[in-house]
């Protein structure tokens, strides 16, 4: 143990001596630097999609709503200390009110929060937010530190949930989604508000806007929908004393666009289908409580408001395959696939139907595209049942051997195929 912790801090300390420290580009402080600028880029790329799709996929029925939260993030990014970042927002099809940034300037914000603010200075004040968080590269230092604590850890990579309704937890998707959902530091939030109402100011927003966003989550914070505490307030903690502090630092400036007419007819999509989506969240709930029938109803009453969900399609298809209705299941997973053929959630769910209908073929495919973007325990353990099928024993075996690393069902599932194979 002692030869395996000094290995450890050798080679922390060689990283450190190599990369040294660095000066923070918002703050100008110096700070520790493990992970070049490089490589936050490349980290933040390529952990974009798959958190993106661990956090509810794309809300792809308002592309107008993208290109406008774009437009935004495009002119705080323009104004902020890293303006050459390759700065991407995202809107993602979530009901939680929450938004997050990956290393390298990767943002997204959920449709939840949207529907929350008022105008379009609240929605600077949070994309503005964020974009401190990705130009000090707060994100990066919380990766560091993650890299510090759980060095021996590497390669362990996959994880799975019990709970087939629970939600699936990725196993490939972890870094980027541990970046994006890990707490701040109480520093770097108040740094982020800060600098935020800076950048808010240079592109012409009315700063006082930032006050009223955290008067937004103070008062949500307060609801009783646990959805909202374990989204945006685990990440983002609000108090009446950030209020008070963004309201104090506001009132240095004077004011600017507000932007509340333009905002709300660029939401009123987005609000007009919340209905449906609370009738989906509320088929989900009843799902987790194996009331299928009542399940059903909801999420056939959401389809009527939004007929081209693909999300809807997906609950349903679910719904029917534990009502022991294949066929049904099929078509609605070809649906929601259809819809939204990028979503790895959408083709794990219709390849596990296929699979149980016999068709090895399509099962694999579907499996092993949802695997590219987001490996799963359940997607790589039927990837070696369908390979030991076929009698490729070496195939089967390999993908047991990365289910058998995990705990739990699938876990312990995989070690007694693992063992029957050897």
């Amino acid at each position: 143990m002692k030869a395996r912790t000094a290995f450890v801090f050798t080679i922390i300390a060689l990283v450190t001596l190599v990369s040294g420290c660095a000066t923070n580009p918002v703050t100008g402080e110096s700070q520790l630097s493990l992970i070049g600028e490089g490589q936050e880029q490349q980290m933040g790329q390529e952990n974009y999609q798959p958190t993106i799709q661990t956090q509810g996929g794309r809300f792809y029925l308002d592309p107008e709503l993208t290109d406008y939260v774009q437009e935004v993030g495009d002119k705080l990014a323009a104004v902020s200390d890293r303006p050459d970042l390759p700065y991407e927002f995202a809107v993602l099809n979530s009901s939680v009110p929450n938004a997050w940034a990956l290393p390298g300037g990767k943002i997204a914000i959920n449709r939840g929060l949207l529907t929350e603010l008022e105008n379009e200075a609240q929605l600077a004040s949070v994309l503005g937010h964020e974009i401190v968080h990705a130009a000090a590269r707060h994100s990066v230092q919380r990766m560091q530190q993650g890299m510090l604590l759980s060095a021996g850890m590497a390669g362990l990579g996959m994880a799975l949930s019990d709970n087939e309704w629970g939600g699936l937890i990725m196993g490939g998707a972890a870094v980027g989604s541990q970046v994006a959902l890990a707490q701040y530091s109480q520093s770097h939030e108040l740094e982020a508000d800060r600098y935020g109402i800076e950048y808010m100011v240079e592109a012409g927003y009315d700063p006082m806007a930032a006050a009223e966003l955290q008067e937004i989550f103070v008062r949500l914070s307060e609801g009783q929908n646990p959805g909202f505490i374990q989204g945006l307030f685990a990440t983002h903690p609000p108090s009446q004393a950030r209020v008070d502090a963004n309201r104090k630092l506001a009132a240095k400036y004077d004011g600017g666009y507000r932007g509340q007419e333009k905002y709300q007819r660029m939401i009123a999509e987005a609000k007009r289908l919340q209905p449906a989506y609370d009738l989906h969240d509320e088929a989900i709930k009843l799902a987790v409580d194996e009331d299928y029938q009542t399940a059903l109803a909801k999420v056939n009453e959401a389809l009527e408001m939004a007929p081209r969900e693909a999300a809807f399609y997906a609950t349903r298809g679910r719904i029917q395959d534990a009502l022991d209705n294949p066929g049904q299941a099929k078509e609605d997973l070809d649906r929601a696939v259809e819809l939204y053929p990028e979503m790895f959630s959408y083709r794990l769910f219709r390849g596990l139907n296929r699979l149980d209908g016999g068709n090895l073929d399509g099962a694999q495919a579907d499996l092993e595209a949802s695997a590219q973007v987001v490996p799963t325990t359940i997607a790589i353990l039927r990837l070696g049942d369908i390979a030991a099928q076929r009698g490729n024993r070496n195939k089967a075996a390999a993908y047991y051997n990365e289910v058998a690393k995990t705990e739990g069902e699938l876990g312990n599932e995989a070690r007694r195929k693992l063992s029957n194979l050897q």
